[in-house]
């Protein structure tokens, strides 16, 4: 008799583990952790009643963005044509992705939902007690807190991140162009044709030229301040230097003061009518205005040149740190044979302070491939270049792609510079980094 109601309760079980993975919560439930199970069945419900009213419609509504158009109408019981709302293609792009995040956040969810249900039958084989609701609780405030830490940043990260993301990454691939803006008018799926537009068809010549010059923008813009940083650092350090506090400080007052605020009075100083060009000419020194803004390569030399005045003084401080920490034995045994101090700088110095800054300048390389304020600030992307399409001879990737977004509309073509420029970044840093003394030969110095 024992064992038939022994056979029939194990029975009941696993019809109750099976019906549980259909139906989120009711082994839990029948299990004793009824309010753990009930937040299951809750959750399950919420997301099927999502699916039910709007998911499912705004999933399918990706296939195609929209097809009904507004325009006018004629009102037969007015007798006058009335404008007519359409489809919004930007919010069923939204949606329609909201919907799916939610479908995979959900996902992942019901596998975590799974392995609770395995380890509550594993309890249950082993005749081991069942945690309560408190129990549960006080883990997640325990031994398991961290779980509860980074369950809000998660969220907050998938809401305020990823949805952004993934829908800049999308727009890529749609014609959502200032001919095409919601609400008025639709946009539709292109594929990648954007892509084959700016790296091949018309916007390559103005991508191309631009991408160049980013290039040598943050080539020169690290390695001047770098190598000048570097000198800096070394002559204040000098023995024979005094107030060695007095020079670090005044160099550290470009730092304390906000950039913006530098490179506005910058921009003022060197404008054609400012202060600088006013007391050449009223000096008799100049004949005519410099164009620093206005020609295409001063313009170029004169932001790398600023520039120059706002990174020093970081790399400064920096390189003090490192010069600092240099073994000093090293350079006294190299003085001892005879090495002069350039011969110390070029095979001790340097080679020390670039194997710990290396990660440093692989940052800012990419820091100024999307050093959006020295360009924009100093010379808003100008000057104007007829051969480019929304773009300045001063113009980075950056500064082009907020160009194409708030001025030209063309928010496909912004997608896709935003999306080049993130590929470069991330193989260049990669590559570099991993290809270097202070990767390779971590944690030996």
């Amino acid at each position: 008799m024992v064992d038939a109601k022994m056979i029939q309760h194990k029975d009941k079980n696993k019809a109750l583990y099976v019906l549980g993975f259909p139906i989120m919560g009711i082994f839990h439930i029948m299990n004793r952790q009824v309010v753990k199970g009930l937040l299951f069945l809750g959750l399950e419900c919420l997301f099927l009643f999502f699916l039910g009213t709007s998911g499912v419609q705004n999933i399918l509504g990706l296939q195609h963005l929209g097809t009904r158009q507004q325009g006018w109408e004629m009102d037969e019981s007015l007798g006058i044509e009335v404008l007519v709302a359409g489809d919004n293609s930007m919010l069923i792009l939204i949606y329609g992705l909201v919907a799916l995040i939610v479908v995979v956040v959900f996902a992942f969810l019901y596998r975590s939902y799974v392995s609770s249900l395995k380890h509550l039958v594993q309890l249950k084989e082993e005749n081991k007690p069942i945690p309560t609701f408190r129990d549960e609780l006080k883990s997640l405030l325990d031994e398991r807190f961290h779980l509860t830490l980074l369950s809000i940043p998660s969220l907050a990260v998938i809401l305020f991140t990823v949805t952004p993301l993934i829908y800049m990454i999308t727009i890529a691939f749609t014609s959502f162009d200032h001919t095409h803006l919601p609400p008025k008018n639709l946009f539709s799926w292109v594929g990648f044709s954007n892509f084959g537009n700016v790296l091949t068809g018309r916007m390559s010549e103005t991508f191309l030229p631009v991408l160049v010059w980013t290039i040598i923008w943050a080539t020169c813009a690290t390695i001047t301040c770098f190598i000048f940083g570097i000198l800096l650092a070394m002559f204040i350090q000098k023995k024979t230097i005094q107030g060695k506090k007095f020079y670090r400080g005044i160099f550290v007052l470009t730092i304390a003061v906000p950039q913006f605020v530098s490179l506005l009075i910058m921009s003022n100083l060197f404008h054609s009518s400012g202060p600088i060009n006013e007391g050449l000419l009223s000096l008799g020194i100049i004949q005519n205005p410099i164009p620093f803004l206005t020609d295409p390569l001063i313009a170029k030399i004169f932001v790398i040149f600023i520039n120059m005045w706002i990174g020093i003084p970081v790399y400064m401080l920096i390189s003090t740190g490192v010069i600092m920490n240099l073994p000093q034995d090293q350079i006294e045994a190299a003085k001892i044979d005879g090495a002069t101090s350039f011969q110390i700088f070029q095979k001790i110095t340097l080679p020390q302070i670039i194997f710990v800054m290396t990660p440093n300048l692989i940052q800012q390389f990419i820091g100024n491939i999307n050093n959006f304020n020295v360009i924009y600030l100093l010379t808003a992307g100008g000057p104007a270049n007829s051969n480019y399409y929304g773009a300045g001879s001063t113009d980075l990737l950056v500064t082009w792609l907020y160009k194409l977004t708030v001025e030209k509309s063309d928010y496909n073509l912004a997608s896709v510079i935003g999306i080049l420029t993130f590929v470069f970044s991330a193989i260049f840093s990669l590559i570099l980094y991993t290809r270097s003394n202070a990767f390779k030969f971590e944690g030996e110095l």
